[in-house]
């Protein structure tokens, strides 16, 4: 592209994109929005506007406690009201909201607060005695802030002051100048879940945050507007809660938060007695919620969408909620690293019905401000013809360049995102992810997917869950490793299943090791923790079953 040397000035204001302005606007023109949070045995509500005069309340604590500039503060919360007004009031005062992942394991979270230097952590007194195991390991928190019940004898003998929220906000005026910084300084931070070594911090700024809120509320995005309501379960510790809190507050979408019950029957309540038209969660709540609703009914009719993310829907899945109870899933894909949401599948036009699958079980069309590209293993780019495979790249307003105080040149290739994706991208932009770079499995020169082992074996009406991994084959190299929940009350062997995926995929690819499992171990996020079931089957801690392999291996 060619530039003239002197470019003509546009005549437009320049006025910074802002969670200021983002908290201005959504607690004044939609005051009379609501946030629903559960207790468990019913909800508690407030408006908009009530969230915005309690955030300010909130700000002018924090100020009291010393965060007078970008200092951090940790939040370690469920999805609830208190959760939301930090959101705001953090990153509209100045600071930076750096999200806890309640679920991570003790190491990590110390980790990144300290990493971080978090001077206040916020947390909700359900989490309080699972923060309290790492305080010690981080010098720079000076302050936890507890809301609700909760026992604080845990953090006796630690050299920090505790508050209690509702006190210390209780005294505090219900207004407050909120700052206008520069649109590119940081307004929040996540860490990744840390698959491989330490988690890196991904550092969002003001800019980034208001873009990717647009993008979430647009007809190629959530299609969010004033008379929804969004059902958050994706955890806000989570890359954002993926940008919903933002983008609701933005366009005055009320919100429902499941604060820490997530298990089927109280989501199944919440949706029936709220009746959120939008909701949002990786694929296992979904997979459990499809079992209590098939053997405990409920009204879900409300939900006109279902947005998956995190890791790929199974199809049968989707058409059973579809089949079953009426509920379109709608595939999207995103990561830490891009704020997160990077596409999301809806359909183009004219396009409906039966046809409509192929495009649906795709992650969709990668936004117009989210550049992508595939690179095959040598470094050359890959057609976007719907068939060839490489890595994903991407770059854009809300992709991250780098990580927090953490150099990774791997990660980053002449100012692209490498995400570590493998899959294919058809003329008309819709993506198909095929794999994990890390979990492609590599079988005599050949590459097998394990999500396509995956989703197919998760179609069969026995399984309830199915996690496929590469192991170590002496003659092939690596093998495909299937370890198979079975669903409640059924009975299938590996013959059966073996059948059944053989009228589903080529048959060198077939697993020939076989484990049937409990539970498929998650991480932190939701995820199939396939490391851990790398490790189980090197140490021996697997039942597995072995059949021939591909040409009569055994």
């Amino acid at each position: 592209m060619t530039r003239v040397e002197a470019q003509m000035r546009s005549t437009m204001q320049d006025v910074p994109l802002s969670i200021a302005s983002i908290v201005r606007y959504g607690t004044t023109v939609h005051g009379s929005s609501e946030v629903v949070t559960s207790t468990g045995d019913g909800v508690r509500r407030a408006t908009f506007a009530d969230v915005g005069r309690r955030a300010a309340q909130l700000a002018n604590a924090l100020r009291g406690l010393g965060v007078t500039g970008d200092q951090r503060v940790g939040t370690f919360m469920w999805n609830n009201q208190e959760h939301l007004e930090a959101y705001l009031a953090v990153p509209a005062m100045g600071a930076v909201l750096h999200t806890l992942n309640v679920r991570l394991f003790p190491d990590q979270l110390a980790y990144i607060i300290d990493h971080a230097e978090d001077v206040v952590v916020l947390a909700d007194g359900s989490a309080l005695p699972l923060l309290a195991k790492v305080l010690a390991q981080c010098p720079s928190v000076r302050h936890v802030v507890v809301n609700g019940a909760a026992d604080i004898s845990v953090l006796d003998g630690l050299d920090l002051l505790v508050h209690a929220w509702e006190d210390l906000i209780a005294d505090q005026p219900d207004t407050f100048d909120w700052v206008e910084v520069d649109e590119h300084d940081a307004a929040a931070m996540c860490y990744t879940s840390g698959t491989t070594g330490n988690p890196k911090g991904v550092a969002y700024s003001h800019r980034s945050i208001y873009l990717h809120s647009m993008q979430v509320c647009m007809g190629d995005g959530f299609t969010l507007n004033a008379r929804d309501t969004v059902l958050v379960v994706v955890p806000m510790f989570h890359a954002m809660a993926w940008g919903l809190p933002y983008a609701a507050m933005m366009v005055g979408t009320s919100m429902v938060m499941p604060d820490r019950f997530l298990t089927p029957e109280p989501l199944a309540q919440l949706i029936e007695s709220q009746r959120p038209t939008i909701a949002g969660a990786v694929p296992t709540i979904w997979t459990a919620l499809l079992a209590h609703l098939d053997a405990q009914p409920s009204d879900v009719s409300s939900l006109r969408n279902v947005v998956v993310g995190g890791s790929a829907c199974p199809p049968a899945l989707m058409k059973a909620f579809e089949e079953r109870h009426g509920l379109h899933i709608i595939h999207a894909w995103g990561m830490t690293e891009t704020s997160p949401l990077g596409s999301v599948c809806q359909l183009p036009r004219g396009v409906d019905g039966e046809e409509a699958w192929p495009y649906r079980i795709t992650q969709g069309r990668l936004t117009c401000a989210v550049q992508h590209r595939l690179v095959g293993p040598d470094g050359s780019f890959v057609p976007h013809d719907g068939t060839s495979v490489g890595e994903l790249q991407v770059r854009g307003p809300w992709v991250t360049a780098s990580y927090y105080h953490d150099d990774d040149p791997e990660k980053f290739h002449d100012g692209w995102l490498r995400t570590g994706d493998v899959g294919s991208i058809s003329a008309d932009g819709f993506l198909t992810l095929t794999d994990r770079s890390k979990d492609v499995i590599k079988s005599g020169g050949e590459w097998i997917s394990s999500v396509e082992l995956e989703n197919a074996l998760m179609a069969h009406p026995a399984v309830a869950e199915a996690s496929v991994v590469g192991v170590p084959d002496e003659r092939w190299g690596e093998r495909p490793l299937a370890s198979v929940v079975v669903r409640e009350g059924e009975t299938v062997d590996v013959e059966q299943l073996r059948a059944f995926l053989a009228e589903r995929v080529a048959s060198w690819q077939l697993p020939e090791r076989w484990a049937f499992i409990d539970e498929v171990p998650k991480t932190s996020v939701g995820k199939f923790d396939k490391k851990v079931l790398r490790k189980r089957y090197a140490d021996g801690a697997l039942a597995v079953q072995t059949m021939a392999g591909p040409g009569g291996s055994g």
